[in-house]
């Protein structure tokens, strides 16, 4: 719960503190004391939008910054940890600051945190209602949203069950949407790439085989020069076996080798060079005879040329189309043919999508019928709550009632429109809350609708602004008394301008506005019971002295004190 709010620079607050307690706790004030600048910093506190011009003329920011108790093992520690913060004994503290130039920023736990995180957080913590509350109440989808709510466990079981089964069937309709509406260009796609790998396959290309054609043809270009320096090159060093002459390398090297062998005894220098000598005729002699039989080897093969071109013409021609090399052509088609089989499995994959669709289509209509029959079982019993509530609050002919119309297309929450129906007595057709009650049965109503729906909502602490508004005499005792009766399962927060609401509190804050003008910290004052009898005589009379006024203030105080001190019925 919120054990105390500091309020810095908001509105006419200039530094003042909130010490809140649990049960039912009352915030009265003079008009224009500033009350309404005590919901706004709790909107702020919580994440609420920050508006620059709620900043008091002056100062650089507004502050709001909130101790609150939360157990350590729960969803809110958890998130406080994962950002970073600390909770100090089981206490949080919040913050929130609004510069004049409308930057706003948040602390959680001691950390920064996004304000987005304190508007989550918020969700387990605290549920505001007020007359801005009210407008958004009369919309139908925040109708549908608070009856969910109240519909409980069960409903959001199911919910859950449809929200899944919906999301699927989006994201599988979209599928489906995207391969049929392309199913054109997958064609076309599929029979390029089939018309490619079918041309890649009759080829039959091999890896490198271009690098090896063009060598081969190179070859087979230039036969006869090959030849004809190969054979030139033998005869330099092996001799031409026709002729007579023998000026070959290898009779040279010979006469060599014999002239330093005849005397290479006498010195070792001279036996090595020969030794070189001889190593040179050994490689010479090769080098003689794989000249030979390379000029042996060289052919011209005029056939064998035009095949070798025509070929190497092919495989360019399937470079140019699908890779520089041949081997980049192998890999083209490779992915080809697996995007292909990709192409070719779309049919089976639409099949596929088609049947998920129907069986998702008929989960998704069963689940709506649930979500349908939850909701009319919730419907009854909250209408019947509500209209108990209007009993008690001085309209005993109202009857609120909930219309849930169910169309054919599925939504995010299933098939049903809920709207909330009042008829203000028995002759009267039920209409929606906006044309069935005037203003002040309206605020009545709401309130109503405000109690039940707060019982079912799970949060520890709730925040009324001003609901009692339009209401007075029996009807605000009778709201004073439901406060004070809900303020048993959670601590309620009430800002109100009804004495006969105030004096249901467990505990009473004034706000006083100082002679500048401005609510200080001594502004904020915690009453006890004779503090408590002057502000409802003032309330009530307008005179904080007035001994009518006192007396009926004690009255109040003496009729509300055994609803604070028993529990509810």
């Amino acid at each position: 719960m919120l054990e105390e709010v500091r309020i810095q620079g908001l509105g006419v607050i200039d530094d003042a503190v909130l010490e809140l307690s649990p049960g039912l706790t009352v915030v009265t004030g003079e008009t224009g004391a500033g009350k309404t600048m005590v919901v706004t910093g709790l909107g702020l506190l919580f994440g609420g939008r920050a508006d620059p011009q709620r900043v008091r003329p002056g100062a650089d920011r507004a502050l709001v910054e909130g101790r609150l108790t939360v157990p350590r093992e729960g969803r809110v520690a958890e998130r406080v940890s994962e950002a970073g913060g600390v909770l100090d004994d089981d206490v949080l503290i919040v913050a929130r600051t609004v510069s004049a130039e409308g930057r706003s920023r948040a602390t959680l736990g001691g950390r920064s945190a996004p304000v987005s995180l304190l508007a989550y957080l918020a969700d387990d913590l605290v549920a505001v209602h007020g007359q801005s509350d009210q407008q958004r109440l009369l919309r139908t989808d925040r109708q549908r949203a608070s009856l969910d709510r109240f519909a409980g466990e069960e409903l959001a079981k199911a919910l859950k069950q449809y929200t899944a089964a919906h999301r699927r069937h989006r994201e599988v309709s979209a599928e489906l949407t995207e391969l049929t509406e392309r199913a054109r260009e997958r064609a076309q796609e599929a029979d390029m790439l089939r018309f490619g790998v079918e041309e890649i396959t009759a080829a039959e290309p091999l890896p490198g085989e271009d690098a090896e054609l063009l060598a081969e043809e190179t070859r087979l270009a230039h036969a006869d020069g090959l030849r004809m320096a190969a054979t030139t090159a033998h005869e330099a060093l092996a001799g031409d076996p026709t002729s007579d002459v023998e000026v070959d390398v290898a009779a040279l090297l010979s006469a060599a080798r014999q002239a330093v062998a005849a005397v290479s005894e006498h010195d070792a220098e001279l036996a090595s060079i020969g030794e070189r000598l001889d190593e040179a005729s050994y490689i010479l002699s090769d080098a003689a005879t794989e000249l030979a039989s390379y000029a042996e080897s060289v052919d011209a093969d005029p056939a064998r040329l035009a095949q070798v071109q025509e070929r190497r013409s092919l495989l360019t021609s399937l470079s140019r189309k699908y890779g520089e090399t041949v081997d980049a052509v192998l890999v083209w088609a490779e992915d080809a043919a697996k995007r292909l089989a990709s192409l070719e499995g779309d049919d089976e994959r639409i099949e596929g999508l088609r049947a998920e669709v129907e069986e998702l289509r008929e989960r998704m209509d069963r689940w709506a019928g649930e979500l349908t029959r939850i909701r009319g079982e919730a419907a009854e019993r909250f209408g019947a709550a509500v209209t108990e509530e209007l009993t008690a609050l001085a309209m005993p002919h109202a009857r609120v009632s909930v219309r849930i119309t169910t169309g054919e297309e599925f939504g995010s929450h299933g098939r049903d429109e809920v709207e909330l129906l009042l008829a203000p007595h028995p002759s009267a057709r039920p209409l929606p809350l906006h044309k069935g009650a005037s203003g002040g049965e309206l605020s009545r109503v709401m309130l109503a609708i405000e109690v039940v729906f707060a019982g079912a909502d799970p949060v520890p602490t709730f925040v009324f602004d001003e609901v009692d508004a339009g209401v007075g005499g029996k009807a605000a005792v009778e709201i004073g008394r439901r406060l004070a009766r809900l303020a048993r399962r959670a601590q309620v927060i009430v800002v109100t301008h009804l004495p006969q609401v105030a004096a249901f509190a467990d505990a009473h804050l004034v706000v006083e506005k100082s002679t500048d003008g401005l609510v200080t910290e001594s502004g904020v004052v915690r009453l006890d019971r004779d503090g408590r009898v002057r502000e409802l005589s003032r309330m009530l009379a307008g005179l904080e002295d007035s001994e009518l006024g006192r007396a009926h203030a004690e009255e109040l105080l003496v009729n509300a004190d055994p609803e604070r001190a028993h529990p509810a019925a």
